[in-house]
């Protein structure tokens, strides 16, 4: 392609977030090449970028971030911009058991692709940029009340957390000693369409439309800031674009809720949706012994987002949520797919026979 003016790496890019990232740089910006690389482990997905896939300016490439020799390989391959960098191992309760593939992958994946990113540009940083996505779990637990805000003191309470926040420092760090030319962004819950079924939203999705138990930790007290996944994209977008360099951005939904009343609203727009009576859903509801180090409530502050940069969410939670839920229904395809792991199999039939 001779009117590339751009070559981003996306790391993770075929997982719940990278996907959307990656769909919205392929389909907004025809001359970037987009280099979608995910190691395609249980929660990447390829079915989440058919509707791209065929694009000119998008390109997968299956590699794992701790492998240097083969992120070296492809720096020198594609000639890379700019790194967006999500690939990461997300989820709490994996990470409690095997808090050692968190580190791996979180912590040496990131340092791993920060020295393959500032030996590759040697010093020549004009026009490049490292984008670390980040989360805002590091910052800890607050009370019933007050925000994370960017200068708000790291905490981590879960070795998920604690790979984030350790990812993150290093990021920092080589801004300051190398001046590898750095961006940052903590952003809060994620919620809307491709998102694996282990996390909240989804799981609770499927197992009303399969009347099972909705699990939920201790009494759902938990409180959490939830913002749509695209929402998130467009900041990612603007943070890239016009972020300033070595400063991070806290991304949020200003959107409180409990766990038990999110589960609640689900169940009530599942009972319009199916048909079924008002409360028929609620007695799926079921209480579990609490996660071990279950943080109380998140909640982020985006000012400094809205007022540098203009981002601002696009929809309000109920909207968002009707808009998930009717994705989920119309996608049941999807869900088949990856409750019994025939998605993992897409890869083969789609890349390794070309």
């Amino acid at each position: 392609m001779n009117n590339i003016k751009k070559t981003l790496l996306v790391t993770g890019g075929a997982g719940f977030i990278g996907s959307h990232v990656v769909r919205l740089f392929v389909n907004k910006y025809p001359d970037y090449l987009i280099v979608n690389l995910d190691a395609l482990t249980y929660a990447g997905n390829l079915e989440n970028l058919k509707d791209v896939e065929a694009k000119e300016n998008y390109i997968f490439e299956k590699a794992d971030i701790t492998d240097e020799p083969r992120m070296q390989e492809l720096f020198d391959q594609y000639k890379f911009d700019g790194v967006i960098h999500l690939a990461a191992e997300s989820h709490v309760d994996r990470s409690i058991l095997d808090p050692l593939q968190f580190v791996r992958t979180n912590v040496l994946g990131t340092v791993n692709l920060l020295n393959v990113a500032r030996k590759f540009w040697n010093g020549n940083f004009e026009g490049k940029r490292f984008y670390h996505v980040s989360t805002d779990e590091v910052y800890g637990s607050l009370g019933e009340e007050g925000f994370f805000t960017e200068e708000t003191a790291y905490d981590p309470r879960s070795p998920y957390s604690a790979s984030k926040a350790s990812s993150d420092h290093f990021v920092m760090a080589y801004f300051h000693t190398y001046h590898l030319p750095v961006v940052m962004s903590n952003c809060s819950n994620n919620y809307g369409s491709h998102h694996f079924p282990e996390k909240l939203i989804p799981l609770m999705i499927n197992n009303i439309r399969n009347n099972k138990p909705l699990p939920v930790y201790g009494k759902g007290e938990n409180v959490r800031d939830w913002l749509y996944v695209e929402d998130h994209a467009r900041a990612i977008d603007v943070i890239f674009h016009n972020g300033r360099e070595g400063e991070k951005y806290n991304v949020g939904g200003f959107n409180e809720w409990k766990n038990i009343d999110l589960v609640h609203l689900l169940c009530r727009i599942m009972d319009t949706k199916l048909g079924r009576e008002e409360g028929e859903s609620a007695k799926l509801i079921s209480y579990v012994t609490d996660r071990p180090g279950h943080d109380l409530r998140y909640a982020i502050d985006a000012t400094k987002l809205n007022k540098e940069l203009g981002w601002s969410p696009s929809l309000q939670f109920e909207e968002g949520l009707e808009k998930t839920v009717d994705w989920y229904l119309r996608n049941e395809e999807w869900i088949n797919h990856i409750t019994s792991g025939n998605y993992k199999h897409y890869y083969e039939t789609q890349y390794d026979q070309r």
